[in-house]
């Protein structure tokens, strides 16, 4: 708020686009088109249907209760043949699409090495909100908030890379920790399954001995989650 008062957050305009806008800048560069988008949407979600006629749309309809693990789930059919993920308030640029699609790893996630510059003006978002990555070259060994900043490899930005095999990982773990904790019970750190996020996930997987990788961008990458973000955003990024 204010700027999302009677929008959706990925409609706030950057320096003449909007984040969404960005963000499809960006996927174009790993061959993907609008036709190839499946937007997982709630809040305002007839506003998108609207100006972006040419997406697939799968409704959240439960966005104010769940988080962003649940929300990615909502479109579950869409994941068999491979995928890749973004979240839709941040940007980010080309090169770290085509270095996601090229990778030969069936997990693979974009980490911004560089995090610790960008945190250095945010004060409504310590690093210690960080989706902190740590890494053994390019194998990734933990994904967690609770890695201290001067310790982390990168931050996960919200972009990944599933083959067909890493989606079937994806949802198979997915499955086996609802089926075993339900949606209310404690998750990764989480509150819940249900208001956990993709990185508690990953976490899980990591610790049954699912691969995932990394690919880089150095800066180059905001994520706009208050007003202080967006004021940010604006003076940077071009």
């Amino acid at each position: 708020m204010p700027l999302t008062e009677g929008q959706p957050k990925c409609f706030a305009p950057i320096n003449g686009k909007r984040i969404l806008d960005w963000i499809l800048e960006a996927l174009a560069a790993g061959g993907f088109s609008a036709q190839d988008v499946v937007f997982v949407g709630g809040y305002r979600i007839d506003s998108i249907r609207r100006d972006y006629p040419d997406f697939t749309y799968v409704e959240n309809r439960e966005w104010e209760r769940n988080n962003i693990l649940a929300s990615l789930f909502c479109a579950e059919e869409y994941m068999r043949d491979g995928f890749v993920c973004t979240y839709a308030d941040i940007l980010y640029r080309p090169f770290a699409v085509e270095r996601v699609t090229a990778s030969q790893h069936d997990i693979t996630l974009v980490v911004d090495t560089d995090f610790r510059t960008r945190y250095g003006r945010r004060s409504m978002h310590p690093e210690t909100d960080a989706e902190k990555v740590r890494a053994e070259g390019e194998r990734i060994v933990e994904v967690s908030r609770t890695i201290p900043a001067e310790e982390a490899t990168g931050e996960y930005i919200g972009v990944a890379r599933f083959t067909p095999a890493g989606a079937a990982e994806l949802r198979e773990h997915f499955h086996r920790v609802v089926e075993r904790y339900g949606w209310e019970a404690e998750f990764q750190g989480a509150a819940s399954v249900r208001m956990a996020y993709l990185i508690h996930l990953f976490q899980e997987m990591l610790q049954h001995g699912v691969a995932l990788h990394r690919v880089d961008t150095h800066g180059e990458y905001h994520e706009i989650d208050t007003t202080e973000d967006y004021a940010l955003a604006l003076e940077q990024w071009r």
